[in-house]
């Protein structure tokens, strides 16, 4: 977005702040989010400057490009806190495998549909493999209805990526269902 950046912020976003705001008009909000109108770029910096503040473009794209009258330390002290919050309840992407086969038992399956549950309790996402070997491969019917019986199983999920025959091998991944 600019040329401007905090030194140790982890993020690689730039912001185009005072003189370095190269539109001729913008449209302008102030620091109580109350929004003054179109201006000019000089008329937008004699107002901020006013105000002992900084002005700072945060809508480039848009006609005519959007700045705001703010403090730019804590405009960054809050991007950076939103940021935080917003990472806070994501859980890293970690995939678990489980991998069936085709003749597997039924006391086998349940046991690895409970491991499922555990994982998905965990918050991590499974990704299903049924490897279909030799003359397995003209069973594909029974490959299928062996992971949708597995998945519904589960109980409430989300197929993140449904069922699919890739060479030898049938995949599936699916995440806990969000509440």
């Amino acid at each position: 977005m600019g040329t401007f950046h905090k030194k140790n912020q982890k993020s690689k976003t730039f912001f185009f702040i005072n003189e370095k705001i190269f539109a001729p008009k913008l449209r302008v909000i102030d620091e109580s989010n109350n929004q003054i109108g179109v201006l000019t770029k000089e008329e937008a910096l004699k107002l901020a400057k006013d105000k002992e503040l900084d002005l700072v473009l945060i809508a480039p794209n848009a006609i005519p490009p959007v700045a705001r009258i703010v403090d730019f330390n804590k405009f960054l002290y809050q991007k950076e806190k939103k940021e935080k919050e917003a990472k806070k309840g994501v859980k890293k992407g970690v995939v678990k495998d489980i991998k069936l086969s085709l003749f597997i038992g039924p006391a086998d399956l349940e046991r690895l549909i409970n491991k499922g549950k555990e994982f998905l309790e965990e918050g991590h996402q499974l990704r299903l493999s049924l490897n279909l070997k030799g003359r397995e491969i003209t069973k594909q019917n029974m490959a299928f209805d062996l992971i949708n019986r597995f998945i519904l199983g589960l109980g409430e999920v989300n197929i993140t990526k449904p069922a699919k025959l890739e060479g030898r091998v049938i995949r599936a991944v699916v995440s806990r269902k969000k509440i």
